[in-house]
């Protein structure tokens, strides 16, 4: 008999193994016992060329194949009876699923979609737990260069303003919508006189440069100029309000400063203003004093600012130009120039550097409401705006800002420190972050359920001197709260 050769044999046993596969994968009726003698005879009877120890192994692993597919096709008919059931009880509702048959490609699809989902939920996991640990450490930083010294409460409504004096003794000067002044022992966090002069919102406060005289802009159209007499307490050793490893969370309501006696009744108080300046026909928002103290100018909602005499109370100019209500106005520290801001999504600068006549310059970069315009040491004004910007300009160059700074809240009134040049940004968000002219961001103050505002950060104030430098904000919690700044350790991070 003539010998097969070795392709057509290969494949001729390839096609027998095919077929005896695809037999015992229809045989899901047979019993467990009945298998391998079945299977055993199957081969036995085939042609091969494979030892017996090898034939065996097939024969076992074709066994396994076989009862993987058995158990899915068991699992298949609990789905459809699952299927149906879930068909029944929805019947009533007239809704039903569709492809009570399920397909392999069907069951496949919904595989990958469970699969996909755990994916995702594997990854958002991740990046969560990330965030944490990214934050955490971030917020460790944050301690280390910024640290709480002392909180200020004693208002009973939110707090537009903060302000320190300038002359000895240095005080704190908070403005608030429950229509007072509060002057605060900076160390000891005492209260130390109440002005209660204004008939509506106390919005700004100033000192004068030289005398222990206050200025402040109120919601009852006026601005008060008034004299105060104060004397620090003994200092007291400062406790630790260090924490660590705090997440930030968020506060209601329940969670604001709580005050149950009224602090500032115990205070010397002041009901009468030195001068009361009263050319307005609408809220006035702020006020400054031009360089030497002589002069005063207020910001209204009337759309205009007013240049005042101290002296006499004289209205000196009336400065019109802006379309909507003013927000803010600051004068500069060494020159007689003033900026005003507004919702008209400009800032202007006034020049009374001559006496004879004064200059205005529109600056226009900003698409939202002009919260803030400030001068710093050099030519430079820095802008805030609730269009979540801040915008750096150099006063011999107008057309375009040197620095854009973008950020993720509306920014409300912004303070640059004097000797180091940074630029603190109260927001709307209960954030209060610190960059340099440049743009960089330097660092944020920590917030967390034991340290920080609660509500809007209204402001913010610097306050330096030749061995520490200490930022002020305050916000609509009704606290001020008084940061050390470490300026080697916040440039050392830059």
């Amino acid at each position: 008999m003539p010998t097969e050769s070795g392709s057509w044999a290969a494949a001729r046993q390839t096609k027998q193994k095919r077929k005896s596969h695809s037999l015992s994968i229809k045989r899901t009726n047979s019993s467990e016992q009945e298998r391998p003698g079945l299977q055993r005879d199957m081969l036995e009877g085939q042609d091969s060329k494979l030892p017996s120890s090898v034939r065996n192994t097939l024969m076992d692993l074709f066994g396994q194949i076989e009862r993987e597919f058995e158990n899915l096709y068991i699992e298949n008919l609990e789905l459809r009876r699952e299927i149906d059931t879930l068909n029944e009880r929805l019947a009533v509702e007239g809704q039903a699923i569709d492809g009570a048959e399920l397909s392999k490609g069907q069951m496949k699809a919904k595989a990958s979609h469970s699969t996909s989902q755990l994916s995702q939920k594997l990854k958002t996991t991740y990046k969560a737990s990330t965030s944490k640990i990214v934050s955490s450490f971030k917020a460790t930083t944050s301690r280390a260069v910024c640290q709480l010294v002392k909180e200020y409460v004693g208002h009973r409504d939110g707090l537009w303003d903060v302000s320190v004096t300038r002359t000895q003794p240095v005080v704190l000067g908070t403005a608030s919508a429950d229509h007072t002044a509060l002057l605060w022992s900076i160390e000891t966090g005492k209260c130390l006189m109440k002005y209660v002069g204004h008939a509506g919102s106390v919005n700004s406060i100033k000192f004068h440069p030289a005398e222990q005289i206050a200025l402040t802009a109120s919601g009852d159209q006026t601005a008060h100029i008034w004299r105060y007499m104060v004397q620090l307490p003994a200092p007291q050793p400062t406790a630790d309000t260090s924490i660590s490893g705090e997440e930030e969370v968020d506060f209601s309501d329940k969670d604001e400063a709580d005050v149950d006696g009224d602090v500032s009744s115990e205070c010397p108080t002041v009901r009468v203003a030195l001068t009361s300046l009263k050319s307005h026909q609408g809220v006035v928002i702020a006020a400054d004093w031009l360089v030497g103290g002589k002069q005063a100018v207020t910001a209204s909602w009337d759309r205009t600012a007013n240049l005042y005499d101290v002296e006499t109370s004289e209205l000196v100019h009336s400065l019109t130009g802006h379309d909507q209500e003013l927000t803010h106005c600051c004068t500069h520290p060494t020159q007689r120039l003033v900026v005003t801001s507004s919702r008209d999504t400009t800032f202007r600068l006034w020049d009374f550097r001559d006496p004879s006549i004064h200059s205005v310059n529109v600056f226009q970069g900003h698409t939202d409401t002009v919260t803030s315009a400030v001068f710093t040491v050099g030519d430079n004004v820095v802008s805030g705006s609730d269009d979540r910007t801040v915008k750096v300009w150099d006063l011999k160059n107008m057309r375009s800002p040197i620095a854009t700074i973008r950020t993720d809240s509306a920014v409300n009134r912004i303070s640059v420190s004097v000797g180091q040049r940074i630029i603190a940004l109260p927001h709307d968000n209960r954030q209060v972050r610190l960059f340099d002219m440049a743009g960089v961001r330097l660092a944020r103050l920590p917030r967390s359920n034991r340290q920080g505002h609660r509500r809007m950060v209204s402001c913010s104030v610097w306050s330096e001197d030749h061995t520490t430098c200490n930022l002020f904000t305050c916000g609509f919690d009704r606290q001020a709260i008084g940061w050390n700044i470490n300026i080697p350790a916040l440039l050392q991070e830059k």
